[in-house]
């Protein structure tokens, strides 16, 4: 296979959506990015505008094949990824959404979390989907939609309305929309609606039916890399096939080419994802982990992974700008941290959404402790990064108790992997080597190399590894009692956030 053929991977992230062009090597061609509007309706509601998605796909995919002076002829494959659990309904004959796209973070489905679980609590189904009940996944977000939107509930039930994932409306317009528009999602985002058989990778109908959700809404279930159709005939993409989905961090891991057990990475994204590729096997957690589908390439057996959820890493930073004009640009943090030697005695616990893994309490709200009159605005930049770094490291203590495996390094990816002093302080935390590829972007890379290898554009994961290629790497170089210091300090400082929301509390 020649270079002169191409993939492109669209990225629909929590907040832009972006087109990327690779060539054959793994190499980034040129690329298209264009940020949407966070939705906050009320306190722990977040939305997005599936209209304004859709338009900024359209526009950002334009934008790349003009930066690469190519066109439809010149890609071999379309690969999609998305943030997971980001959840739409929609009426099927138009293509009119009912309601706004309910995103990961948002916290309404708490009471409908609560009285799913019963007298059997958080865990009910976990056996089953390999993940509690919590606001985070997409099934109770489905069941909010049809009980609050007039008139949703019946027209679900009349099969009218259909559901699906950011994957999924990008799919379906991509492919056509009310015209023909292919209705599927892949096992990775299937795996995150609490309405999937993590063993046979079909839809469960009785959780179905104790959500409330007819069977006839969801999406077809097809592995991650496999033809599920071509662009509409009005589109820029009419002929190559779409042929990969990932949700985004499966895709990271693909692309970070983590494809034996125990292999791990961690992305620096909105929030913090860290998933561990157990092979064939299905892990189930003892220590606030989610078991989640890794990947699943045509016919071969599917791929399992361990993952921890860290609902609040970049958008802290972003928090800091735009809520409190700490910093100008997202960039400037790392200059502003740096202007002090430590944190002051300063802690920030981003609960802004409860916590997640390994926590799970939603009746957590954010927290700034160990606050005197000598804390500065550089000693609370400080603190924001450093809750990344220790939030991963609480992920990574869960995962290797979980999994019995001592990681040697851990890859990292995304955009805060650009701030070196939060990686050092991360390979700190952590007491491993952390390691950087040449490629950050590697959740548009690993749709990318799904969609590829689907068509034979690459020959499987092998092609994968021969890309990768290390940026670089940074190990631990702080003294080991202050290590642990600061890490009995920060899981201090996380106990002052739980039992927050309660009667008093109006969100």
């Amino acid at each position: 296979m020649t270079d002169t053929k191409y993939v492109l991977a669209i990225d629909q992230g929590t907040t832009s959506s972006r087109a990327i062009i690779f060539d054959h090597a793994g190499r980034i061609v040129a690329v298209g990015q264009k940020e949407h509007e966070q939705i906050f309706p009320r306190a722990g509601w977040v939305e997005h505008n599936t209209a304004e998605i859709w338009d900024n796909v359209r526009e950002v995919v334009a934008q790349a094949l003009a930066k690469a002076q190519i066109n439809k002829n010149d890609l071999a494959a379309v690969g999609i990824t998305n943030q997971r659990e980001t959840t739409l309904v929609w009426d099927r004959k138009t293509g009119e959404p009912v309601y706004n796209a309910i995103v990961w973070q948002d916290t309404r489905t708490q009471k409908i979390v609560e009285e799913l679980g019963g007298e059997q609590g958080a865990d009910r189904y976990k056996e089953i989907v390999g993940l509690p009940l919590a606001t985070y996944f997409s099934g109770p977000k489905v069941k909010w939609i049809l009980d609050n939107v007039e008139g949703a509930r019946e027209r679900a039930e009349a099969g009218d309305l259909v559901m699906g994932n950011m994957d999924t409306w990008v799919l379906w317009n991509l492919t056509g929309g009310a015209h023909g528009g292919v209705h599927a999602t892949d096992v990775t985002n299937a795996s995150r609606t609490m309405l999937m058989n993590i063993d046979t990778l079909d839809w469960n109908e009785e959780i179905c039916a104790d959500m409330g959700i007819p069977v006839a809404m969801l999406p077809a279930i097809r592995p991650s890399a496999c033809v599920f159709g071509h662009g509409r005939k009005n589109g820029l993409l009419v002929d190559p096939p779409i042929s990969g989905i990932l949700g985004d961090q499966q895709a990271a891991t693909f692309g970070q080419a983590c494809f034996e057990a125990g292999q791990a990475k961690n992305t620096y994204g909105t929030g913090c994802f860290m998933l561990m590729n157990t092979g064939e096997e299905i892990v189930p957690s003892k220590n606030g982990l989610l078991t989640t589908l890794c990947y699943k390439i045509g016919d071969a057996k599917p791929v399992y992974a361990l993952e921890g959820s860290i609902a609040v890493a970049g958008s802290l930073v972003q928090w800091l700008r735009d809520n409190l004009g700490i910093i100008a640009d997202s960039k400037d943090i790392e200059a502003l941290a740096a202007s002090v030697e430590d944190n002051g005695g300063a802690y920030f616990v981003p609960a802004f959404s409860g916590l997640f893994a390994p926590h799970w309490r939603p009746d957590a709200r954010g927290a700034l402790v160990g606050l005197t009159r000598y804390v500065n605005k550089g000693h609370i930049a400080r603190a924001a990064e450093e809750a990344t770094a220790f939030q991963t490291r609480e992920v990574l203590d869960a995962m290797e108790a979980d999994s019995g495996v001592k990681l040697t390094e851990l890859k990292v990816d995304g955009g805060m992997t650009a701030n070196e002093t939060l990686m050092q302080f991360q390979a700190d935390q952590l007491g491993v080597d952390v390691v950087r590829p040449v490629v950050a972007e590697t959740t548009a890379l690993g749709a990318a190399y799904a969609a590829g290898i689907a068509v034979g554009f690459w020959n499987g994961e092998q092609d994968v590894i021969d890309n990768w290629a290390e940026d670089k790497r940074w190990g631990p170089e702080m003294d080991e009692a202050e290590r642990d210091r600061l890490y009995r300090n920060w899981k201090k400082a996380v106990t002052k956030t739980f039992d927050w929301v309660d009667d008093d509390v109006v969100e």
